[in-house]
């Protein structure tokens, strides 16, 4: 990959741009996936791109949160100056945190209620959250992350780093890539170097030291995409490269055993997914999958027509998406934690499930779009008022 040529300052973007939905159809893919992914007895996550490759939906979340954040806020602080740029990131972080409080009040609250009926498998509700309420503290803190409730803490961390991120970039590009590659490698090289978590002695599970690299890498994809009209350069050697890769990757991730195809299985995957650090052949193979669809000009007509934008419509929606489908992914587990993990219940969870998601996602983006339309009326007014 070559990045854009080191300078004092970063290039303006255009104020003109079209959005490009295969940000947000990738991003929409993603949220479905971790909807599947979040239930472990749920037989469609055996066909996620967890199972045929080392990343999984997680990684693709991260990497688009850094791509959207620079199109969004470096546009915003080049336009209108730092101090907007600064006022609008706080304002995302706290609505970021207030749905993370509120998911994580549901989680406890469903659990404790649930488990006055059913027993309820020790891996859905730490102990430690099980009785008296001395915990909340640290959960308004986040000094305890529950599991499957890691990733909007993370972002939040990111997000909140973004000024700082682009008055680097603005400076020099390799700057901010070797500073940021440097303190990766030490995150993996000693994966003690972390946020502690009340809740897990190895702290917390997506390690903002190491996936913090994946995040600016997302921001300077979107630097070198901005300079060739929202598309990474299509090279014939980079695609034969990335596929090559995921070729290798899906040799040796391929849930081989489940298929009962044990005999098929030639090479050993390596002993230690290395998500929490983001290890090196998670971050080959995420990136590998976001060269091939932003270079693809057929992946962008895809994204426009109408499959594409049914997921668009969740990518564009992400923060409420994501929000409603880890609560559904709770009762998806609780349900078949106590009532088993028959395939006829399992089609009624994902179906319904599935059904919900678009019920909330439909509304949303009509009420974005009329917001959208109003606000570009609004504009048109004030300009053919305008006196000259």
């Amino acid at each position: 990959m070559q990045l854009p040529a080191p300078s004092s300052e970063a290039q303006p973007l255009p104020r003109k741009h079209t959005r490009d939905h295969r940000v947000d159809a990738l991003r929409g893919a993603a949220l479905l996936m971790m909807l599947a992914d979040h239930v472990p007895d749920n037989l469609i996550n055996r066909i996620t791109i967890r199972n045929f490759g080392f990343a999984d939906a997680a990684e693709i979340f991260v990497l688009l949160a850094g791509y959207a954040s620079y199109l969004a806020y470096g546009r915003l602080i080049d336009r209108e100056g730092w101090s907007s740029g600064v006022r609008r990131i706080l304002s995302r972080c706290a609505k970021l945190y207030i749905y993370q409080t509120a998911m994580t009040l549901v989680f406890v609250w469903t659990v404790r209620h649930w488990r006055h009926y059913e027993p309820v498998p020790e891996y859905i509700l730490e102990p430690q959250l099980a009785h008296g309420y001395g915990w909340l503290w640290r959960i308004l803190t986040f000094d305890a992350l529950p599991s499957y409730l890691n990733i909007l803490p993370l972002y939040i961390v990111l997000l909140a780093l973004f000024p700082l991120i682009y008055a680097v970039l603005k400076k020099s590009v390799w700057l901010l890539l070797g500073v940021s590659a440097a303190i990766w490698a030490v995150a993996n090289i000693d994966p003690r170097i972390t946020i502690p978590n009340w809740l897990d002695p190895n702290g917390w599970y997506l390690n903002p030291f190491g996936w913090q690299f994946l995040y600016i890498l997302g921001i300077l994809g979107a630097v070198w995409a901005s300079r060739h009209h929202g598309d990474l350069p299509a090279r014939t050697w980079a695609r034969m490269l990335c596929g090559g890769y995921l070729i290798g990757a899906f040799i040796l991730c391929f849930p081989y055993e489940y298929w009962h195809l044990g005999g098929l299985k030639l090479f050993p995957a390596p002993p230690n997914n290395g998500k929490s650090t983001l290890a090196v052949w998670r971050l080959f193979d995420i990136m590998s999958i976001f060269y091939l669809v932003q270079s693809s000009s057929m992946l962008r007509r895809f994204s426009a027509d109408r499959l594409g934008q049914v997921l668009a419509l969740l990518g564009r929606n992400s923060l409420e998406v994501f929000s409603f489908g880890t609560v559904l992914d709770l009762l998806g587990r609780l349900i078949l934690g106590s009532f088993g993990t028959g395939l006829g219940l399992q089609i009624i969870i994902n179906v319904l499930g599935l059904i919900l998601t678009f019920v909330l996602a439909v509304p949303l983006d009509r009420s974005r779009q009329r917001a959208k339309a109003a606000r570009a009326s609004a504009a048109l007014q004030t300009a053919t008022v305008r006196p000259g």
